[in-house]
């Protein structure tokens, strides 16, 4: 028998300097994805990075500095470097200078496959012209104009970046998300956003005593997120559109937010509202919940898969926190993890391919990642402590905490463990990421 119960029907709006700090946000954001180019030539038929094969290998490019703009040129580096994918050669061997025409033969003895040139012409506003080049082919196969305003010059190179990744693997990049996660300055925790890799960082003004686990629906236009205020533990929703926050959980005992049913309407959460902690429905729109699995023990961090057709979550039922997933319903409960005597803060990729995890060893939390039937088991961190695992969009990166300099902060690796490190600055304490759609 489904339990129904009520959530607070009530709509909080933001005080004027916050609401106005937030509609600029807004602005920034569709900006961001109204930045103008045209399209001129682009040959999508060849497959230079197959990212779906094991044994995939590094493409030497050469990134040349952009003529008028080489900051901009340095962010497409910068973006194309950190995926693993791309070696990029260092611009001291370049033989072709960047006001030359391309010429195949000034790149075949270096190695080099691809070539990218760009011209930036500044005016009240950015307006930028790349190309890329096939080396063996001595072609070019890429070709776009760019216009933005000029306090967008960041996006507007995760944009080219975005493009040149996509010709070359036929897959979209995602150096255009977001993360968002918890900062505390002064003993003041606010709700943050920033690019995927560190900047443009700004204060939503959403704050609270505690804020926990900010969760974004598939859509990117709402997130949720655990809050306590005036000794209340509640569960919040902010639509990303019109800045606007509202209470949607307030139930006796500690309320945690899951993340987003494929719907973008439904959601899970833990509640102890019965003195025990169990796993529950949500629905935005109706206001409504119900348990999903209930029983003796401490049930707490459910996640949806991508499909919606599972829910993992963590239990002591054996003992101990271990990670267990069952099916949509609730029912078909198995044990995931057997190893170690704290498994915790279970994670889906975006296919549902894989699952991170965090375990205790030594003392010490690290992240994991196994397959979603239990096998598969991979140690991706070894240094400090480390919690809080979210993945690209892609699957192909993971944001994390990590204390392991002294002072949590927001760190990005590959999902394979490669390339850690931090993006949020040490004077700000940052917990809790959760990146975009």
């Amino acid at each position: 028998m489904k339990e129904q119960q009520n959530g607070l029907n009530s709509s909080n709006g933001l005080n004027g300097s916050n609401r106005c700090l937030l509609h600029c946000c807004v602005i920034a954001l569709i900006l961001l994805f109204t930045i103008h180019y045209s399209l001129f030539t682009a040959y999508a038929e060849k497959v230079y990075i197959d990212i779906t094969s094991p044994a995939v290998r590094k493409l030497p490019i050469a990134i040349q500095g952009f003529i008028g703009g080489s900051e901009i040129s340095d962010i497409v580096k910068n973006d194309l470097t950190f995926t693993g994918l791309f070696d990029c050669i260092d611009e001291a061997a370049h033989i072709e200078r960047p006001e030359q025409p391309f010429n195949p033969n000034n790149w075949k003895g270096l190695g080099v496959e691809l070539v990218v040139k760009g011209m930036v012409v500044r005016g009240k506003d950015l307006n930028v012209v790349v190309s890329a080049y096939d080396v063996s082919e001595g072609r070019e196969i890429l070709k776009k104009e760019y216009s933005a305003p000029a306090e967008l010059l960041r996006p507007i190179s995760h944009s080219i970046a975005n493009d040149i990744y996509k010709t070359l693997t036929g897959q979209q990049g995602i150096f255009r998300t977001k993360i968002a996660f918890v900062g505390e300055r002064e003993g003041k925790k606010e709700l943050y956003l920033m690019d995927w890799d560190g900047h443009r960082m700004h204060g939503l003004g959403i704050t609270g005593g505690i804020l926990l686990s900010p969760r974004w629906s598939s859509d990117g236009t709402k997130m949720i997120y655990s809050a306590e205020r005036n000794r209340s533990w509640d569960i919040y929703l902010l639509d990303m559109n019109e800045m606007r926050e509202r209470n949607i959980v307030r139930l006796n005992g500690l309320n945690m937010a899951g993340n987003f049913f494929p719907n973008n309407k439904e959601f899970v959460f833990s509640s102890s509202k019965d003195g025990k902690s169990n796993i529950h429905i949500g629905d935005t729109l109706s206001m409504k919940g119900w348990k999903l699995i209930s029983s003796p023990w401490i049930d707490v961090s459910p996640a949806v898969s991508p499909d919606g057709n599972n829910v993992l979550f963590v239990s002591n039922r054996s003992g101990s926190p271990q990670v267990y997933i069952a099916d949509k319903d609730g029912s078909g409960i198995r044990r995931l993890t057997f190893e170690g005597a704290y498994n915790t803060s279970p994670v889906w990729s975006p296919r549902g391919d894989r699952i991170a995890f965090v375990r205790m060893i030594s003392g010490k939390n690290q992240i994991f990642i196994m397959k979603p039937d239990g096998t598969g088991v991979m140690q991706l961190t070894d240094k400090g402590n480390n919690e809080e695992p979210s993945f690209s969009p892609d699957g192909r990166y993971i944001a994390f905490t990590s204390d392991r300099d002294g002072s949590k902060g927001i760190y990005l690796m590959r999902s394979n463990g490669e390339d850690q490190k931090r993006i949020t600055p040490k004077g700000l304490k940052a917990t809790c990421p959760a990146w975009s759609p």
